[in-house]
């Protein structure tokens, strides 16, 4: 048996108006899970528990056995193991977007934060960007590492672990309520800002529309994490295909082979069908056990946008899910495939919430029939709930 995650990232949602009371999982063009909502068990699962953060981290970290109540120190030591950043014990590591600051207002605090992802930089312009930075503010106290797209990391050696806010929470916003407290952070996001408004790689995006990465903030602070490994976990041998740092560190954490897809950049337009493929292959070639984690959903629900929510979806069902489903059954595997977001992250309030999420069990060996079954949030309800991530995991790895 082959065991198979497709994760749609933020892919849960809430009935809109717009679209005629459905949620984007619902109003999506999806003939591929239509087909296989017939012939699956469907159900419910709260993958964040009370007391820890919303996210993909905490709730990535729960669907695949690991109690973030239990294992979870902040989000960006976990992307730390990703990009193999060296972190000692009393090291604080920090997660440092590239964001969109508007600057109409004379005072810095009074800024309004206007892009958590800057137009969804690409990593090109970025390393740029961060090369600046780097060259301008490190020191024998902090360091900064280059992540993907906007996303980055400041280690700050022996420093003091702060309280800082997520900066999707806060679109919109002034940003003086949520600056840090620590005055070396809000001292490095100030002259940041003043540096990488004016650098030519903004002026350049400015002059092509798009917004400028002005910006750095801090957040998903965190200590050094320990994770057991997966195989010791489950048995089962696995691999982890993403285009985040976030989801290769949980895998470098707990043993799971990265698997590296060209053109995969966690965007709308990342490669799909490779990330599929590049499954595929590695449950081929003896791994038992694929992950494969689709971020874009997440990004247009933070963006607020339902129509590109629904485009991200629909490209999952037929460039993800119809690809591994008709590769596996072709190679006369028998698999099974559980397909779910990580958390819903609803194009209204443009963040995570903490709402169980939908999931959907196909069983390639079962042939029983729910001729009205539908994959979506409102008839997910009328199925098996599991109380945590950890219990679903058990259940799909059964026999």
């Amino acid at each position: 048996m082959k065991y198979l995650i497709v994760l749609g990232d933020g892919m849960a949602d809430e009935p809109l108006e717009r679209l005629r009371g459905k949620t984007p999982l619902a109003a999506a063009h999806t003939p591929m899970l239509d087909a296989l909502a017939r012939k699956s068990e469907i159900g419910t699962v709260q993958t964040v528990p009370n007391g820890v953060p919303v996210g993909s981290d905490t709730a990535n970290l729960s669907i695949l056995g690991y109690p973030p109540e239990r294992y979870y120190t902040g989000r960006a030591p976990l992307e730390a193991l990703g990009l193999g950043v060296h972190m000692n014990k009393n090291d604080i590591v920090l997660r440092a977007n590239l964001v969109t600051l508007r600057t109409e207002a004379a005072a810095f605090s009074q800024c309004v934060l206007l892009d958590h992802s800057a137009d969804e930089i690409s990593t090109d312009e970025a390393a740029i960007l961060m090369d600046v930075i780097r060259g301008e503010f490190e020191n024998s106290d902090i360091s900064f590492h280059t992540g993907t797209g906007y996303r980055h990391l400041l280690c700050w050696h022996n420093g003091a672990l702060p309280v800082l806010a997520q900066p999707h929470d806060h679109l919109g916003e002034p940003i003086g309520a949520y600056l840090p407290q620590q005055p070396l952070l809000r001292e490095l996001m100030y002259k940041s800002h003043v540096i990488l408004d004016r650098h030519p790689v903004n002026q350049a995006r400015q002059a092509r529309g798009l917004h400028k990465a002005n910006g750095l903030w801090f957040w998903g602070a965190g200590t050094p994490v320990q994770l057991p490994p997966f195989r010791e976990q489950t048995g089962k041998r696995g691999v982890m295909v993403s285009a985040t740092d976030l989801l290769h560190g949980i895998a470098a954490g707990i043993g799971l082979e990265s698997v590296p897809v060209s053109g995969a950049d966690g965007s709308l337009h990342t490669n799909f069908t490779g990330k599929a493929m590049a499954a595929v292959q590695a449950l081929r070639e003896g791994a038992d056990f694929a992950f494969v984690h689709l971020e874009a959903p997440d990004e247009m629900g933070h963006q607020g946008d339902a129509q590109r929510k629904m485009q991200a979806i629909s490209s999952i069902d037929q460039q993800v899910i119809a690809t591994v489903f008709r590769e596996l059954d072709a190679a006369g595997e028998a698999f099974r495939l559980l397909v779910l977001p990580d958390h819903a992250t609803p194009v209204r309030c443009r963040t995570h919430t903490r709402t169980p999420v939908p999931y959907l069990l196909y069983d390639s060996t079962r042939t029983e029939q729910h001729a009205r079954q539908q994959y979506n949030e409102a008839q997910a309800q009328y199925g098996r709930y599991f109380p945590t991530g950890s219990a679903l995991l058990a259940h799909f790895l059964q026999k």
